[in-house]
Order: C-alpha cells, then structure tokens, then sequence
C-alpha cells in the first residue's frame, strides 16, 4: 500500500521509515544505467519507496546512476555515504509539511533544530536541508511571508557559518496539502528577495508547481537563480513520469540544464508497478538529458 509523503515523516520522526524488512532486493539486479551522461546530478526521494529497506535502495540507486538518496533525517544520511552516494536533500526538523516559519510559536523549537542538524550536516558532508513555510491558518501572504523572514534568518546565518543552504519547498494547496502557504513559485521568490541570503533558495517541485501554476518550463526560465533543487512527479497522480502523464520531461530537464544548473533533480513520483525500481531506472532514463 501506498502511503504519502506526510505519512511518511510521521514514520521517519519515530525511527521507523524503511524499517519493513524485505529481501535483498538491490542484489542481483539488472536495473545499472551505464551511461549517465552527468549533465543532470540524479537523486531519489527515499519515502516514495519505503517498502524497500534503506540500504536497499541506496545500493540498487547506485548501480542505476544516482548520486543521491533524499530526504532522510540525520540518522540515515551515513547510510547513503557509506556507499558513496549523498543526501542531497537533508531533514532538519520532524513537525511535518504543515508546520512552518510561519509560525512564530514554532520558531524557537525550529530554531534549536536547525541549530543541532546545521553542523551534523556539514559534518556529513551534506550542502542542503529542507524547510516548509508551513500552512497558513488564516494568515495573509504578506504575514506569512513576514514571519518566514523573521524565523528563517537565525537559522540562515548558522547555516552560512557552516555552508549550508537551506531550501524551502513549493507544494500545491489544490490537491496534496490545502492551506499550504509556500505553494506559488511568486511567494517563495519573494521570499527569496526579502532575505537576500545566498544560503537560501527553492525547492521547485514540478508536480507541484504544475498543479498550482502549469508554465513551467517558463517559470524555470524566469526565476531559476531562486531555485536550488528540482523534484519530478507525474500529473495527475503524482506516479511514473512516462507516456502516462501530461508532462514532458525531457523538455523541462532539457530547459534546466540550458540555465546552468548544477544542482540535483530528485525522483518524486509513487511508483504504481510492481517493479518499483524499473520505475526509478526508468524515471532517470527519461531526465538523463
């Protein structure tokens, strides 16, 4: 069964994601990729495949071309070093997708957290943690916004002392998480603005932003020196990224290439096959521009 995102960081904050055990499904596997041709730093979302243990996935992403294993919090990110791979896209707080710096009740405990994880992170050899605005509850875009800037700028100045970036995530308020408040490539950019921080950027998750936007190769155009990190995912359905859905990747990695990106596009659909990492090697095949 499959589970969502905000299921799964409940997981992931009890020490339990991936835990269901599996045979070793990463040995033996004909999923290699041989011919990877660099212009794009592959990653993958680990909560999308939480049916296969960690070390799992880490292995098989390895063999397929990935440089990435994402979204894990602290305590799993040597589990991707161990084999050579990074995790581009670090947790540093476990309050979940729908509480933010929007709040300024939250911003001491974010404070403390961001705080404790900031120098974990740059132990491991991470670059980036994630961030969420938080859901709106009532409050304006210009106060959310407001209050974000508030929160985020101690965080940013450790996070500058240890070169790290942080990067708040797009997501749409449509489908996935209503109420949401980061959830225009607009609102984060200006937040982006207001700032005026090099260790902040955004997280442009295509599936979202073409769910709340569409124009999004455009919108890649216009403000792609806000955007640090790229997450895909079919529409409708958040699934495979194929002849299946309504967005055609190779035009949109091809797009982000041509701005000079040097960051990483992380898979972040729900694989609907059996072979969940025939998905996957498909999934990178395609972006492989």
């Amino acid at each position: 069964m499959n589970i969502n995102r905000k299921q799964a960081l409940k997981k992931i904050a009890l020490g339990t994601a991936g835990a269901l055990a599996l045979p070793d499904l990463a040995k033996g596997m004909s999923v290699l990729t041989p011919d990877i041709k660099n212009n794009i730093n592959h990653s993958v979302c680990q909560w999308c495949y939480n049916s296969i243990p960690l070390e799992d996935l880490v292995i098989a992403s390895k063999e397929i071309g990935l440089k990435s294993v994402e979204l894990l919090n602290s305590e799993q990110w040597s589990v991707a070093i161990k084999h050579g791979l990074t995790c581009a896209m670090g947790y540093a707080a476990s309050m979940g997708l729908n509480k933010g710096f929007n709040d300024p009740a939250l911003h001491e405990q974010l404070l403390k957290d961001y705080s404790l994880n900031i120098p974990k992170a740059a132990e491991a050899g991470l670059k980036t943690l994630i961030c969420f605005s938080g859901n709106a509850n009532g409050l304006s875009y210009e106060k959310g916004l407001e209050n974000c800037a508030v929160g985020l700028e101690p965080v940013l100045k450790m996070a500058a002392k240890y070169n790290i970036n942080i990067s708040m995530e797009l997501l749409n308020s449509k489908v996935n998480h209503k109420d949401y408040q980061c959830d225009h490539t607009e609102w984060g950019v200006q937040l982006c603005e207001k700032l005026g921080s090099t260790n902040f950027n955004l997280l442009y998750d295509i599936y979202h932003m073409q769910i709340m936007e569409g124009d999004v190769i455009a919108t890649i155009n216009k403000y792609h020196k806000y955007i640090g990190h790229y997450h895909t995912g079919g529409v409708p359905g958040r699934n495979e990224i194929d002849e299946t859905q309504e967005l055609y990747y190779p035009a949109i990695m091809q797009a982000i290439v041509k701005t000079g990106f040097k960051g990483f596009v992380a898979q972040e659909f729900i694989p609907k096959r059996a072979d969940k990492l025939a998905s996957l090697k498909q999934g990178v095949e395609i972006c492989d521009v």
